[in-house]
């Protein structure tokens, strides 16, 4: 490996061990355990949607709102240094001349194309995750610890990476070796025949990623037995969910948020959540949550997802296909590069690839926050737990702004906003003033 590559990991590993043990104090931020039902938010004759929202909204302190507005909005930033902190690795790679020699070891490795390309492949992942540490351990290790949302030292955190690493080793490669041989093969025509690809890859890893992948780094296990995993069970049993399978993961070893999924297909179908949520909530909140992840299932988010994705990842690779050979005929020269059949120029691809999902955050963000509002209305009809599900919305609001601008929600927001959330959930309990009957209930004796 180049010493400069050397260097920088040595440098970020002494700083993250630095951070580590200067680290402050995690910030208090958390609401308490339990469901908290305000006056405002109980049915009765002068039930009012706009205050029992707000009541909801009051539950956070000013302190507690006010960090985590700054929270998510330095999330805004953070997208913007990471484009412009890849745009610098990017130039690393290709002005230091790294990119072409890893590409002129895989050509003295083998005379395959695809091989001398999976070489290069598996050397860019390993150089460009030491090149992008520094960036890492910031964003996903001090910011996390300053704002109390991190749990990990920085050895589990560190550990955890890398077994990305070694999973991105393994996997992206050939996929990369895929891509090029398109190019190779197919012309002008590549970005067609890659974008088909990446459906298949997408949908495969949307569905099995959870299943196969998430357990390399948490421990997953039964869930506990007792009135929260009847509830799952039940709410599974009634939206046609064929699995009983549930099991609890142990989050709280990295992290202070809460979630659960249900992913997987062909009998290997399994609902999960973590220990946050269990540990931390009340069985409303967990039934709302629950009803929220297993409308994803019965709604085929993973599969319109994924065509979704899949068609603006088809204009991305286009864009990338109209403009790397102008990029190429004015810099390649200098750089060494021999054309859009070079993986060395893999770099230069990324930085236009990236440009173009920088500018379609919008869409993209907007694709995603859709989803969940479908989610939304699913599990409240599903868990019928409107206080349940406004609770959770409040917890997570703990790190995502409460209420943002129209404007601010179109461009960041990949979830319905806090707000929109509680909000729904009261019109959801005054349309619904009694609660349901639960299943098994005789009916009424017919006179």
């Amino acid at each position: 490996m180049h010493a400069f590559v050397r260097g920088l990991f040595v440098v970020a590993l002494v700083f993250g061990v630095f951070v580590q043990a200067h680290a402050a104090s995690p910030i208090a931020r958390e609401l308490p355990p339990g469901l908290q039902v305000p006056d405002a938010a109980k049915p009765g004759p002068g039930f009012d949607v706009e205050r029992a929202t707000e009541a909801y909204l009051d539950l956070l302190t000013p302190e507690q709102r006010a960090l985590s507005d700054r929270y998510f909005e330095g999330n805004y930033w953070l997208q913007l240094w990471g484009f412009l902190y890849g745009i610098g690795v990017a130039a690393v790679l290709l002005c230091t001349g790294i990119s072409q020699r890893m590409r002129d070891i895989g050509r003295r490795l083998s005379r395959r194309p695809w091989l001398q390309t999976l070489i290069y492949a598996l050397l860019w992942v390993i150089v460009g995750f030491v090149l992008s540490l520094p960036f890492d351990i910031y964003a996903r290790f001090v910011r996390e610890h300053q704002y109390g949302l991190a749990t990990q030292t920085f050895g589990g955190w560190f550990g955890d990476a890398l077994k990305g690493l070694l999973v991105t080793a393994i996997v992206l490669p050939p996929v990369i070796a895929l891509l090029y041989a398109a190019v190779r093969r197919t012309g002008d025509r590549w970005w067609v025949w890659a974008s088909a690809g990446a459906f298949v890859l997408l949908l495969f890893f949307a569905m099995l990623a959870p299943v196969f992948v998430d357990p390399l780094f948490n421990d997953y296990k039964p869930m506990r037995e007792g009135a929260a995993r009847e509830a799952v069970l039940s709410l599974a049993r009634a939206n046609g969910i064929p699995t009983d399978n549930v099991v609890e993961v142990d989050a709280s070893r990295q992290t202070t948020r809460i979630s659960a999924n249900v992913a997987g297909f062909l009998g290997t179908t399994r609902v999960a959540l973590n220990d946050n949520l269990l540990d931390k909530t009340s069985l409303p909140e967990i039934k709302a949550v629950m009803g929220h992840e297993m409308g994803h299932y019965v709604l085929n988010h993973a599969l319109r997802l994924t065509v979704y994705f899949t068609l603006v990842l088809a204009l991305a690779l286009w864009v990338v296909h109209r403009t790397i050979d102008a990029a190429l005929a004015r810099w390649g020269a200098r750089l060494r590069l021999e054309g859009r059949t070079d993986p060395a120029a893999l770099p230069l691809a990324l930085v236009i690839f990236s440009l173009f999902f920088l500018l379609v955050t919008p869409l993209t963000n907007s694709i995603g926050r859709q989803a969940e509002a479908e989610a939304d209305v699913f599990g409240l009809n599903a868990a019928g737990e409107p206080n349940g599900f406004a609770m959770a919305a409040m917890r997570l609001s703990t790190y995502r702004k409460l209420r943002p601008g129209p404007l601010e929600e179109v461009i960041f927001y990949d979830h319905p906003s806090g707000y929109d959330r509680v909000h729904a959930s009261m019109v959801w309990l005054k349309e619904h003033p009694s609660p349901p009957v639960p299943a098994g209930t005789p009916a009424p004796a017919q006179p």
